[in-house]
């Protein structure tokens, strides 16, 4: 298979950052990454833009880092609670997802993404669950929620066995 080695000028995902030189197959260089921009093809001249692209994304990934660390600072204020319907003995309907959580999140007027929120199993149980948020490759918030039933939680009433009548006369 041919391949062409290639200067990244945007960050690509899977495949690297700006000012890095990769080897791609020559077909992927040709048909996307160089019609859109996101590279540019490896030569003496361009190689020279390396320390620029390097600087630029130094940058990037600094203001990056500063921006999640101060909403990892604000998350960690936030609580969460959720009210869910219960039926008997405190079982609920439905279940809370990261997308609840995501929308709960935007309620309250903190913008993020919803990939970033990390919860492996819905949550289909009262009381105080935890939740990942993952806002860099370096900084991650766990978080506490709780959810509560919105109606009293009515005790399981065991039906009593009804007495056998005896076909014996």
């Amino acid at each position: 298979m041919a391949s062409t080695e290639i200067l990244l000028v945007k960050p690509v995902e899977g495949l690297g950052g700006e000012g890095d030189q990769v080897k791609v197959r020559a077909g992927y260089a040709r048909n996307f990454l160089l019609p859109r921009k996101f590279a540019v093809s490896l030569n003496a001249a361009n190689k020279k833009h390396v320390d620029s692209l390097k600087k630029r994304r130094a940058e990037r990934e600094q203001q990056e880092l500063s921006g999640a660390q101060e909403l990892a600072k604000k998350l960690e204020k936030i609580s969460l609670a959720f009210a869910v319907k219960t039926g008997e003995g405190g079982k609920m309907f439905g279940a809370i997802t990261a997308n609840d959580i995501h929308d709960k999140f935007t309620a309250g007027g903190v913008v993020i993404d919803k990939k970033k929120i990390h919860l492996h199993t819905p949550v289909k149980t009262l009381g105080q669950h935890t939740v990942k948020v993952k806002l860099h490759a370096d900084v991650s918030v766990e978080l506490n929620f709780d959810v509560v039933s919105e109606n009293p939680i009515e005790p399981v009433v065991a039906e009593a066995p009804a007495p056998k009548k005896s076909d014996r006369k």
